[in-house]
């Protein structure tokens, strides 16, 4: 027992000396409540990183350590936990169970796939597509799980898997941005939005605003994943699709029915109001519609799926975008950050935008992005720039980061395969990294600022 415990042992101690030298740090240039959250905030991102705590318990600590050590009182840690967007995200999640659960996510897979050629370009657009829709709805995570064993599946050749295998893990990736359940990231710069009464995005404006971005991102993507491919290995034949079953027509017609309710209830300003339905209770009666016998799929078996660890790590977003205004941290680094305030705006956005990016592949985007929302809001009021922009673009870039193992969920699923080199990983996610920067820039410059 000893051997398994060790390594747990050593992994904690790092994140506290790495807590305690962040600490230490910060104090040269900022005053010892603001050092004493920077040290906290670098202890709970070791420890999410390294793994030395299960995500779930780090998750939870903030509610200890924020009142412990005078950063935020219990009831404005705790109230974090239970915010408003959290039950959008548990509708996403029962949805995406029942999804599971009767293989409608393979059917879909399937007939896309029968779209393309059987060539290793072909497989590799089918793949990304497919891998990018279904993280439309489903968690990219999970996408990139279900998936990953069908990119194994077609070829023996290990260049192929290789890039087989990459092309669901960064379509999982650029799909996540569609909607605003496909990533946590997304829910975080909602509830962000919320807490500070801002005016919500709509989800089929979210959808009209990130969708193109997420379309070309795709095409490239796989355009240079395939690159050089031509007559590499060969492609397994397609098993022909049984029947779809009663239970994945009910599934599909409810995801059907939601997906038209959430287009009638948005606003198309000024010429329609929309129904005005909040659409995180459509989304949670959605997701308990599925424990209706004749209806749904579900049974009360099937919620412990629901990865609890994941809604408390949107809680500890939460809780740290809100320590980080309430101690004043998030205006001090945002008042050292003043050195852009002359620049012009799209050249502000572009540092944002890369410097999210970049830092996000050493680190959870989860939790960067967290840190990242409140110093931007910061920031932007500061310098008189579109607040909402730099936040959406900065909460893309969270997801656009293909370089390492680390950054994301579904770049981490990649790597476990044992068949992606970090190196491969790293050299390919570059260049996918500078054109998703370049192209969040130019949307957000040409394109979203007329509707946000």
């Amino acid at each position: 027992m000893e051997h398994v415990e060790k390594p747990a042992v050593k992994l904690i101690a790092i994140a506290l000396l790495l807590g305690g030298v962040g600490y230490a740090l910060a104090l040269l240039g900022f005053k010892p409540l603001h050092a004493t959250m920077i040290g906290v905030l670098v202890f709970l991102v070791t420890l999410w990183t390294n793994e030395g705590l299960p995500v779930g318990v780090v998750s939870l600590l903030p509610i200890i350590l924020f009142p412990a050590l005078g950063l935020l009182e219990t009831g404005a840690t705790t109230t974090n936990y239970s915010n408003p967007i959290i039950y959008l995200f548990l509708g996403g999640f029962l949805l995406a169970i029942a999804t599971e659960k009767t293989g409608l996510h393979k059917v879909i897979a399937k007939k896309i796939l029968t779209v393309f050629p059987t060539t290793p370009r072909g497989v590799i657009f089918s793949l990304a597509i497919t891998s990018g829709l279904l993280s439309s709805i489903l968690s990219n995570t999970t996408t990139a799980l279900l998936l990953i064993p069908i990119a194994t599946f077609l070829s023996s050749h290990k260049i192929l898997q290789v890039r087989f295998i990459l092309a669901i893990a960064y379509g999982a990736s650029i799909g996540g941005i569609i909607t605003p359940v496909g990533t946590p990231p997304n829910m975080l710069l909602l509830g962000f939005m919320e807490n500070h009464g801002m005016e919500m995005i709509p989800f089929v404006k979210w959808m009209m605003l990130v969708t193109p971005v997420a379309f070309v991102m795709v095409i490239f993507a796989s355009f240079f994943l395939s690159y050089g491919l031509h007559n590499v290995g060969h492609i397994q034949e397609i098993e022909e699709e049984h029947k779809i079953t009663h239970a994945q027509k009910r599934l599909l017609w409810m995801l059907i029915s939601l997906i038209v309710l959430l287009f009638v209830n948005s606003p198309i300003k000024p010429y329609y109001d929309g129904l005005g339905l909040d659409e995180r209770i459509i989304l949670l009666s959605y997701g308990l519609i599925m424990f209706l016998p004749k209806i749904g799929v579900l049974k009360w078996e099937d919620s412990k799926k629901i990865p609890f660890d994941i809604m408390f790590l949107f809680g500890a977003g939460f809780a740290i975008a809100a320590a980080f205004s309430k101690t004043g941290l998030a205006g001090e680094i945002a008042n050292k950050l003043m050195l852009v305030a002359d620049f012009s705006p799209w050249l502000i956005l572009l540092i944002v935008a890369a410097l999210v990016t970049f830092t996000t592949e050493i680190t959870s985007n989860t939790a960067l992005i967290s840190i990242m929302l409140p110093i931007i809001f910061s920031l932007s009021q500061a310098v008189g720039a579109d607040t909402q922009l730099l936040m959406m673009a900065a909460t893309i870039c969270a997801s656009y980061a293909f370089m390492l193992p680390i950054a994301t969920p579904p770049n981490a699923i990649a790597m476990s395969t044992g068949m992606v080199s970090v190196a491969f990983m790293a050299k390919i996610g570059f260049v996918l990294n500078v054109v998703g920067i370049l192209l969040i820039v130019f949307a957000a410059e040409f394109y979203w600022k007329f509707f946000l």
